[in-house]
């Protein structure tokens, strides 16, 4: 009986990795940059623009005959909401002599309650001499708008206890004389009622006594609001400094810039899906990353990239030398860069003989630029057909969007991907791997050209069997990039590093387990 094994369980891979992530948006670092110095720019234009009118403000004390400990700050909201009323708008600009429409002058100044019983006043005006007098103005108007509210309330209030008492005293006199009527009558029945009036008429005295002292205390009252109701700070100039303004709105343009652009760089790049690191495209392509070109570099740091061009010639220079057959050098997003390194190449190998470019970069043809004396000879795919045998073919070609993927054998029988980080798509590498295999051209290895400065990432892919669970007969090994299994490594078998594959077929997974058995 032949025993059966579990198949190696797939590592699932996380719904958004970070390392990938960050590395997308540093290099979107342009986008999010310009709208960082777009922001900030913007920020300062505005505050350049923008400028405020002039303005004074002034703080009131306002005192509320119901102040309590615990007011949640009502009074005073609505004394700033009694502020923006025509009333008393109208006041301050009778003071004033203007002939401004109160509903006009509402929309230049505002109140802000900073405590319980603190408020303070914002006015603007053309000049500061203007904004300071409507803020005097506006401050005492609503003090004695608000002075006149204590008094009338306190008035309102004794009036009606005042009346209270008179009614009450109507009563006692109207009981007195029932009281004198009932002593002159001197009846038996009479004295039986005597002590009810009696009754009556104390508790009428006391509450006269009480209505004259509660009609006191409200008068009493008032004075100590009304003093208590003042204009606490002059009103005065708000100092404006136009290099301070322009400073921070610039800062809060930058702020609001970089946070839009670093939202929509990661935003951006998840639903983009287009790998950077070396471990996803290495992974992706199922071909191993043999070296680094970057695409462009600071003044101080041209001396490196060249020597990295130059080591990366030399290499290519083995590779082909070693070579059975012509190798081409596709280009994925990166078409300058690869005819510069074919040139490249073909100076090299011009010690050990003729070499012959065969150009089929579209859009960049090498082709049609001029020579220059050193270079070597430059064909198109009409002059590769009186090509001599003798002579060694370097390839130039694309496999970018549009590519003719019957006319990639004819550039090679190896090819060497020159692919630019975070250019094509999961889906676009993975169809690369594909035609390529089953156009039977090996790939050797992949030069990753532009990379991420902080990719730390191996690049290198083996497809011998890891340390684990036993895999059933005739299972494919699982992925470990969360992607799928790359056409690639399905074409090849197990066992070999990535860089030299064997131009065959893609494997078919078994139909049954008995077929796998």
């Amino acid at each position: 009986m032949t025993a059966r094994t579990e198949e190696e369980p797939a590592v699932g891979a996380p719904l958004i990795d970070l390392q990938t992530l960050l590395a997308a948006v540093r290099r979107r670092r342009g986008l999010w940059s310009s709208l960082a110095l777009f922001g900030l720019l913007a920020g300062a234009l505005l505050a350049l623009v923008l400028v405020p009118p002039p303005t004074a403000t002034a703080k009131v004390l306002v005192a509320h005959q119901e102040d309590q400990p615990n007011d949640p700050g009502t009074l005073i909201r609505t004394d700033v909401a009694l502020l923006h009323t025509t009333r008393i708008a109208g006041e301050a600009l009778r003071s004033l002599g203007s002939p401004v429409k109160p509903e006009d002058f509402m929309e230049e100044y505002e109140g802000l309650g900073l405590t319980n019983n603190l408020m303070e006043i914002t006015v603007s005006g053309a000049t500061e001499a203007e904004a300071v007098a409507r803020a005097g103005a506006l401050a005492e108007a609503f003090v004695a708008d608000h002075v006149r509210r204590l008094r009338e309330t306190a008035d309102a209030e004794a009036k009606a206890l005042l009346d209270q008492r008179d009614r009450m005293r109507e009563e006692l006199a109207r009981v007195n004389g029932a009281i004198a009527e009932a002593a002159r009558e001197e009846a038996p029945a009479a004295s039986a009622g005597m002590e009810s009036l009696f009754a009556r008429r104390a508790e009428l005295t006391s509450r006269i006594s009480d209505f004259d002292q509660r009609a006191a205390q409200a008068r009493v009252g008032t004075p100590r609001l009304v003093a208590g109701t003042q204009i606490v700070d002059a009103p005065r100039a708000v100092p404006h400094s136009l290099p301070k303004s322009v400073a921070v709105d610039a800062a809060i343009g930058l702020a609001l810039g970089l946070a839009l652009g670093l939202a929509v760089a990661a935003v951006g790049s998840v639903v983009a899906d287009r790998p950077v690191l070396r471990r996803e495209i290495a992974a992706h392509l199922g071909a191993s990353v043999v070296a680094e070109l970057p695409r462009r570099s600071w003044p101080w740091r041209r001396r490196r990239t060249r020597e990295a061009r130059e080591r990366l010639t030399r290499s290519l220079a083995r590779t082909v030398r070693g070579s059975a057959g012509p190798v081409a050098l596709l280009e994925l997003g990166c078409a300058r860069e690869t005819g510069a390194v074919a040139l490249d190449l073909a100076r090299a190998m011009g010690a050990d003989g003729p070499v012959v470019v065969l150009d089929g970069l579209p859009g960049l043809p090498l082709a049609g630029r001029r020579p220059v004396p050193g270079d070597p000879v430059v064909v198109d795919g009409a002059g590769a057909a009186g090509l001599s045998h003798r002579e060694r073919r370097i390839g130039v070609g694309s496999v970018a969007p549009g590519a003719a993927w019957t006319d990639l054998p004819r550039l090679g029988a190896r090819a060497v991907l020159f692919v630019r980080a975070g250019f094509g798509s999961v889906a676009w590498l993975h169809a690369v791997a594909r035609h390529l295999a089953d156009q039977r051209v090996p790939v050797v290895g992949v030069v990753l050209v532009d990379p991420d400065p902080l990719d730390r990432t191996d690049g290198t892919v083996w497809d011998g069997q890891a340390p684990g669970p036993a895999r059933a007969p005739g299972a494919r090994p699982a992925s470990r990039n969360g992607g799928g299994t790359s056409p690639a490594r399905e074409a090849v078998g197990e066992g070999r590093w990535r860089t030299d594959r064997l131009p065959v077929r893609a494997a078919r997974g078994p139909d049954s387990d008995q077929e796998a058995r």
